[in-house]
């Protein structure tokens, strides 16, 4: 027997190692992450935003699909018809280069923010400076707003990086990175009146990649992802202010950076997140998405993570 008990004593430790590799692996489908700080409940609300007019105009029946994913079309696309064959893409919508994304208001305008795209050309760094509109009735795509303090340099090309439109005062909630590096976070947080095209209120110095607007039992609040690491934070929106920022929680790896923030149900955000570091990267490429279910559950004070 004893001859036999190192090799009874290797099957077990191996056992007990693939049982181990197993749960982890398993283990993000439940995973409880302690509240830092409580929004309240929460669940998805009708929303103020429309489609562009010139759809109705030109006859392009809904839904239709908002790509900028620039896989087939520099800029911006939009499908539409029987399995989305059908492509709306003027020529003029190239003209500013590539989208990283955008949001429509309750008129039916798209504002779309730039993204340097795998290569730096001779205008990148000035298209970086700009927030795009789409215009409802027309369709034309210019620039809404320049921004001479934002200065992209080869070694952090970004400009602006998020947008999200508020329905309560017709206002954009717009971040961006410029000055920031490895070691320095310097970002802003714009609060720009669509009307006058007047900065309301900016935040300095936090570093942004991604915004959402989300209201609660306990008030609105301005939805977070950092660029700087995997956490999303909130700021309360007080008096169309928003108060000093409070994070809610951290994303398990802290490769991954949340790029989009969407509320999919009661107590429940759907988050997309990229790898991140300030270079250029081809942040579309799919193979890079990872995708979580982030439901708060209120009995306990904890979020729910699911992949």
């Amino acid at each position: 027997m004893r001859r036999y008990l190192p090799i009874i004593i290797s099957i077990l430790v191996m056992f007990m190692a693939g049982y181990i590799v197993i749960s982890k692996k398993n283990s993000i489908d439940k995973t409880h992450i302690k509240s830092i700080y409580n929004i309240g409940t929460f669940k998805k609300q009708h929303s103020c935003i429309k489609l562009p007019n010139f759809l109705k105009r030109l006859k392009i029946p809904q839904p239709v699909i908002i790509d900028l994913s620039q896989k087939r079309y520099k800029g911006i696309a939009l499908y539409f018809g029987k399995n989305f064959r059908n492509v709306m893409h003027p020529k003029q919508w190239e003209q500013y280069g590539y989208f990283s994304t955008y949001s429509l208001d309750s008129l039916g305008n798209i504002y779309l923010v730039p993204m340097p795209f795998i290569s730096i050309y001779p205008t990148t760094f000035n298209l970086q400076k700009n927030i795009y509109k789409i215009d409802s009735n027309t369709g034309k795509l210019s620039i809404f707003m320049h921004f001479d303090d934002i200065v992209p340099s080869a070694t952090n090309p970004y400009g602006f990086t998020s947008i999200v439109y508020d329905c309560d005062d017709n206002t954009l909630w717009c971040s961006a990175i410029d000055e920031s590096d490895y070691q320095h976070q310097k970002g802003v947080i714009y609060h720009i009146d669509i009307k006058t095209k007047r900065v309301l209120q900016h935040i300095d110095d936090i570093d942004v990649l991604s915004l959402a607007i989300v209201k609660s039992s306990k008030g609105k609040y301005l939805l977070a992802g950092m660029a700087r690491d995997n956490s999303l934070y909130a700021y309360a929106i007080k008096d169309k202010k928003a108060q000093k920022a409070k994070k809610l929680l951290e994303l398990p790896s802290s490769q991954e950076h949340i790029r989009k923030i969407k509320v999919e149900a009661k107590n429940r955000l759907d988050i997309q997140a990229i790898p991140f570091s300030y270079t250029l990267i081809t942040q579309t490429a799919q193979k890079d998405r990872v995708h979580y279910s982030i439901t708060w559950i209120e009995k306990i004070n904890k979020w729910r993570i699911n992949r």
